[in-house]
């Protein structure tokens, strides 16, 4: 009776086992069954589920902590959230980019305007506040943002550059960021958009592109003037060119070209044109003069001169200019002159009959030649020290009753033209003026032809050789020969250009420092300079020699790789001469390596193109560093 009793109890817990592993793995199906649907009906299949029992494990990694969270009350709506273990990862972060930093500044009649995303500013120093007193008492709307990020390298100079453009440029719009700077302005003339641009240039923050737009409106032209030269060789020449539209500009420059070989022609556009049929008018008279042979073609608005080479003959004088006195558009009048064969003595002397005024580069003035009486000589006397400086005029005439009325006014005209160069000479005769010189500004001979067509009359003869100096030209703000030499030694003095030790190979580091001067050597191209290669007075001194003309030529090559022009730059290798240092230490002997550049007298640079007697290396020898 109790074996059956045993046997009985365990068959029963058999059962009952077997029963409950039955029953848990039935749950545990059915729960992965219904959580696993349950996901994929969520777009959640990246998720893994194990089950134990009636416990759910939940795997796998989330996209972030929201998508976790979801997936978790997903699977609890349909199972006990009790059940529920969350074994699931959250993908990382990726680390956020920071905000690119950025400000458009626009300024015009009614205020200025701010937008972008700057760093955070301390109370009082933001852009705003250092534009307040540039408002005026209009408005200045600011829509700046701030985001608490690391600061760009160069933002905070190009920032303080963006401003200060801003308040010299009163019509402008200014975008800036940490490597670009784009800069949008309204000029008042030609003349302060070539000084505006200049300035820019110059002082713009290094590491950082510029890029421009200045604009100037259209100049009114008066009175509307060509002037257009052809020698006998064919070789032709504008001494003044004006044009209402880039499309009348390009047949203007196409007839020239068709008539001589001229280089690089221009031609002003402006306002004040006589008659929409210029272009045809200039064609028809350019064409012309190339028929006759040569000479100068002059217009002053509708009213033209041409005045033939003296060596013409009359009959094809006379047949060009019926021709093109017939093909001219209506409103235009043609005056031809056959000139008899104009000889310039230039002296003043007794023998010529013209008056000369010479201006040299010091500033100083020389009038000789003839004047009708002293009245006319007390005249010229003022107006010239009104001009030119009552220190700076000599006075050295003669009279002579028997030159025509109009002298004097020529002779004035002449005198304002030569006002207009920085050096130079005029030439004036009965039947012809000559004016000739070198000036810093580019519409010099425009101007002096302009001025001269409407002081002498439109049927005068004159030339005028003007040679453009952008060393002169106020308006690019160039530096002088001496402050070339010394913003380039002063970056050589703040970073060296430093070789590997007997080599001159220009290292990566040394090669920036380059650039900057490159930079500018560009605005000094004019101005005759020598680079200097030094050692210390380690090893044989023509081995030092040697390399430091090696590394001075490297120099200049690493110029001339960056479009430097370089003829005027020589370079010559001193060696351990002219120490500026102790080479007993190793400091001294650092500073004793070096690169300077020096500024080159006429005689000096004669010299440099001398050459040298040859050296001789020592192969086993090893020289300074």
């Amino acid at each position: 009776m109790r074996l059956k009793t045993i046997a009985a109890f365990c068959f029963a817990a058999a059962l009952s086992v077997g029963g409950a592993w039955v029953s848990a793995g039935l749950v545990e199906t059915r729960s992965a069954e219904v959580v696993t649907s349950k996901l994929i009906d969520g777009e959640h299949d990246w998720t893994t589920v194990t089950t134990d029992g009636l416990l759910v494990a939940l795997g796998g990694e989330a996209p972030d902590e929201a998508t976790r969270f979801r997936v978790v009350s997903a699977v609890g709506a349909v199972i006990d959230p009790d059940r529920i273990v969350d074994n699931m990862d959250v993908k990382a972060r990726e680390k956020i980019e920071a905000p690119r930093f950025s400000v458009e500044m626009l300024r015009n009649g009614e205020g200025i305007s701010l937008i972008g995303l700057i760093p955070p500013t301390e109370e009082g120093d933001s852009i705003a506040d250092q534009l307040r007193d540039l408002a005026e008492g209009s408005e200045i709307t600011d829509l700046l943002e701030t985001a608490n990020y690391p600061v760009p390298a160069n933002w905070e100079p190009a920032l303080a550059y963006s401003i200060k453009a801003l308040r010299d440029l009163e019509r402008s719009k200014i975008s800036v960021s940490a490597d670009l700077i784009e800069i949008t302005a309204i000029s008042d003339s030609p003349d302060n958009k070539r000084r505006i641009e200049s300035q820019l240039a110059r002082s713009a923050p290094n590491g950082v592109r510029l890029a421009l737009n200045i604009s100037a409106p259209r100049p009114v032209i008066t009175p509307f003037t060509l002037r257009f030269t052809l020698d006998a060789e064919g070789v032709a020449a504008f001494d003044a060119c004006s044009a209402d539209t880039e499309e009348t500009k390009r047949r203007i420059l196409l007839a020239a070209s068709a008539a001589g070989r001229i280089e690089k022609p221009e031609c002003a556009i402006g306002l004040g044109v006589p008659s929409p049929n210029w272009a045809k008018a200039v064609e028809v008279a350019i064409a012309g003069l190339k028929d006759v042979g040569g000479g100068s073609l002059t217009f002053s608005d509708a009213d033209i001169t041409m005045v033939a080479l003296d060596t013409t003959g009359q009959g094809t004088f006379d047949r060009v200019v019926g021709e093109v006195d017939a093909a001219l558009p209506e409103v235009f009048s043609l005056h031809a002159v056959l000139p008899e064969k104009v000889v310039v003595d230039g002296t003043g002397a007794e023998a010529a009959i013209e008056f000369v005024a010479t201006r040299s580069p010091e500033g100083l003035v020389q009038l000789r030649g003839r004047l009708p009486d002293d009245n006319v000589e007390q005249i010229v006397g003022s107006f010239a020290r009104a001009q030119f400086g009552s220190d700076k005029v000599y006075l050295a005439t003669r009279d002579d009753s028997t030159l025509p009325e109009s002298w004097p006014v020529r002779v004035l005209a002449a005198l304002e033209a030569l006002a207009s160069l920085e050096n130079g000479s005029a030439v004036v005769q009965k039947d012809y003026v000559e004016i000739r010189g070198v000036s810093g500004d580019q519409s010099a001979s425009d101007t002096i032809s302009r001025k001269l067509a409407d002081k002498l009359g439109d049927s005068e003869n004159f030339e005028v050789n003007v040679r453009y100096d952008e060393m002169l030209d106020t308006t690019l703000d160039l530096p002088t020969p001496e402050e070339c030499v010394a913003r380039i030694n002063s970056i050589l003095n703040s970073a060296k250009i430093v070789f590997d030790p007997s080599s001159s190979e220009i290292t990566e580091t040394a090669g920036r420092t380059v650039d900057r001067i490159a930079e500018i050597a560009k605005q000094c191209e004019r101005v005759k300079m020598e680079i200097g290669g030094y050692t210390d007075s380690q090893g044989r001194e023509e081995m030092n020699t040697a390399l430091s003309q090696q590394r001075a030529d490297a120099v200049r090559a690493a110029l001339l790789a960056r479009r430097v022009l370089t003829s005027n730059i020589s370079s010559k290798g001193y060696g351990e001469s002219d120490p500026i240092a102790d080479n007993d230490t190793a400091d001294g002997r650092e500073a004793n390596r070096r690169i300077e550049f020096k500024l080159l007298t006429d005689a000096r640079a004669a010299a440099t193109d001398e050459p040298e007697g040859d050296t001789t290396e020592a192969e086993t020898e090893t020289p300074s560093e």
